[in-house]
């Protein structure tokens, strides 16, 4: 799938990155084209075809047409819908009504510095496809004409995609049809054999193709400029900050040191033989009556009583007196 494109080149950019810098070269509607790091389906993007060979013309075209493809054969009176068609899958474009008509003589090239695509998720994150060495990407594609009831013609295209690449495959299952060199751009605008298109309308697999993340905010049409593109750093979970107050403090709970380990163990032997001390004493002690309770008690007492019984006693000086 393709949706978002980055298109900021020159006219005469297009055509050069085409292979179609020699011979003539003619441009229609290209004062219409605004280039944009945000294109979507609506827009108009130079597109480079080849001359139908009316009037003697030769050559190629570098026109200004809508992305988002418009058969010719949709009421003149129906609103057109450019996010319809803005793609046609290369297994079914000699099949479907829509395409199969325009296979024969109605192929063009779309070139963009790059795409966008959307890896599915939590939330949706965008991806900046392009080539490493800056060079834009050539897409193939379909166009038609339509008229509306107003008698204004309307030119408008469809990207060709195809199965993802074995290095895309991660972030979508599908991608548009890339021509990679001169040969197949050739093939594609002027050979009559369809059975020559199948090796081309096959997954990119070249290592120049690559990708980085970009801010979400490219997701509105109306965002634009230079942020479109700019490499952001994407946010892991281990950054999370209750991620890292739960791990941190799991991990310090399990990660005792040894010796506290031998401490706790030693504290803990410790306090149970505080423990069955008290408790034995307690089972020594020997049980006392009520009468012992209160002689306990009063230690006075028993001293005034040994007091008097030892004055009952006969002394040495009492003996002689009396004799």
């Amino acid at each position: 799938m393709c949706g978002r494109a980055r298109c900021t080149l020159r006219a005469d950019d297009v055509s050069r990155a085409c292979y179609r810098s020699h011979g003539p070269v003619r441009t229609v509607n290209m004062d219409r084209y605004r280039p944009s790091y945000n294109v979507s389906p609506g827009a108009n993007l130079p597109v480079v075809r080849r001359a139908d060979g009316a009037d003697g013309e030769e050559g190629v075209v570098l026109q200004c047409m809508k992305w988002g493809l418009i058969p010719s054969f949709t009421k003149k009176t129906e609103k057109p819908d450019h996010y319809r068609m803005f793609n046609a899958r290369s297994e079914s474009i000699c099949e479907k009504a829509s395409f199969r008509r325009l296979v024969p003589k109605s192929r063009c090239i779309v070139a963009v510095e790059g795409f966008y695509e959307w890896k599915d998720g939590s939330k949706k994150q965008p991806y900046y496809v392009h080539f490493k060495d800056g060079r834009p990407l050539l897409f193939a594609a379909l166009y038609d004409s339509w008229e509306n009831s107003e008698g204004e013609k309307l030119y408008t295209f469809t990207i060709i995609t195809t199965s993802s690449s074995s290095a895309l495959g991660w972030l979508h299952d599908r991608m548009p049809v890339i021509l990679g060199d001169k040969e197949s751009t050739d093939t594609w605008l002027n050979d009559s054999s369809s059975s020559n298109f199948d090796k081309l309308l096959q997954p990119y697999e070249g290592p120049d193709l690559v990708w980085y993340p970009v801010t979400p905010a490219m997701g509105k049409v109306s965002f634009d400029g230079p942020e479109c593109i700019n490499e952001i750093q994407l946010k892991t979970e281990g950054n999370n900050s209750i991620t890292k107050f739960f791990s941190t403090k799991g991990t310090k709970k399990e990660e005792l040191n040894p010796k506290d380990k031998v401490l706790m163990t030693q504290g803990a032997s410790k306090g149970q033989i505080k423990r069955d001390y008290d408790e034995f004493s307690a089972d020594s002690k020997p049980v006392t009556s009520e009468s012992d309770k209160i002689s306990s008690a009063s230690p006075a007492k028993k001293k005034v009583n040994l007091k008097s019984s030892l004055d009952k006693q006969r002394t040495l000086f009492s003996y002689f007196g009396k004799s």
